[in-house]
């Protein structure tokens, strides 16, 4: 730690409770990156999987030229055509945005829902979308934990809900 490190300076960043807070100036002059600053607010859209049939068309496409195009060439368009085929199968439609998972998800837990984080994951060999929200109970500190698993598609619960005490610090 030196005198010159704006993090560790008395004026500089709080800490507490709620996370870290680093004010809009400080975070412009020692150039926090935009994933990690906590000022950069607004909406959010998560990319949906279905973008995959983009992918599909441009293996369709590949795959005719190819067979029309090379003598032989029936072999190279079938495995053409065998990619377009997969990423239009896997590639499913985000029904369910984060907000929405996290609805869902606190109405399966019996705790009032203080901090709560969603994150998308892929699974099976289709890659369906399901969110993984995790969710803190509103005492503080929380005595509570869950993560509740919510498909992307259909909205519905797919797994158990995990839930657990957290023992206090």
């Amino acid at each position: 730690m030196t005198e010159s490190d704006p993090l560790h300076e008395p004026d500089g960043p709080k800490i507490d409770r709620e996370g870290i807070h680093i004010e809009r100036d400080l975070a412009d002059q020692i150039a926090i990156e935009e994933e990690l600053d906590s000022n950069i607010q607004g909406e959010y859209r998560f990319p949906p999987p279905s973008r995959r049939r983009i992918a599909g068309w441009v293996y369709l496409v590949a795959g005719v030229v190819a067979g029309l195009t090379f003598e032989g060439g029936w072999w190279v368009a079938g495995g053409f055509l065998a990619l377009a085929v997969w990423q239009f199968v896997s590639s499913w439609p985000l029904e369910v945005d984060e907000n929405e998972a996290m609805t869902t998800a606190a109405a399966a837990v019996d705790f009032p829902i203080g901090h709560a984080s969603a994150s998308v994951r892929f699974t099976g060999w289709r890659s369906r979308p399901r969110w993984s929200v995790v969710m803190y109970a509103a005492s503080e500190p929380p005595d509570q934990r869950a993560l509740v698993v919510v498909d992307a598609v259909s909205g519905e619960i797919v797994e158990t809900p995990y839930v657990e005490d957290i023992t206090p610090v």
